[in-house]
């Protein structure tokens, strides 16, 4: 089985990227099917054209996962401050799952952080993305309770950060 490539989407790829993140979210229960969440993680398209969306592609092309990266400070940065990355939406379709295509999408926004010569990452998970939080805590990112935050009513959001 081959490592999956990894890289900024194309257009192509957009609607692959916007149904595997609907795919993620709402089939491992993180999501509501009738949340407007599901129209963002659907329209990979905008997030694309606001920030960055990765992807991870097979050899026929096909979208495995994706994740978008936003630098802080921009519209998409929900607590990278200044001189921080962050990762919005990271997803693996059912099918990929166990490949590394999850840590191959977080250690790509890794490299484009360190690309744009930022200092590190913060980003938000669910406490129930149990699946994520092994891969940041093999790439090396550390809870940071402090920077914790509830993005609405119920939806309490842990925060992992990076310093390079």
């Amino acid at each position: 089985m081959h490592s999956p490539t990894v890289r900024r989407a194309l257009e192509r790829d957009l609607a692959g990227a916007g149904e595997v993140s609907v795919e993620a979210f709402v089939g491992d229960g993180h999501t509501r099917p009738d949340s407007p969440y599901v129209d963002l993680l659907r329209d990979a398209a905008r997030r694309d054209r606001e920030a960055e969306v990765l992807v991870a592609v097979d050899d026929a092309g096909a979208v495995l996962g994706c994740v978008t990266f936003a630098p802080g400070g921009t519209a998409w940065a929900d607590v990278a401050g200044p001189g921080e990355g962050e990762i919005r939406m990271l997803a693996v379709g059912a099918a990929a799952r166990g490949r590394g295509v999850g840590r191959a999408l977080v250690a790509a926004a890794i490299g484009r952080s360190r690309e744009l010569g930022l200092a590190g990452m913060a980003f938000s998970t669910r406490p129930s993305m149990t699946a994520a939080h092994r891969i940041y805590d093999a790439l090396g990112f550390v809870r940071t309770p402090g920077r914790d935050w509830s993005a609405a009513p119920g939806m309490d959001l842990w925060v992992y950060t990076m310093r390079f």
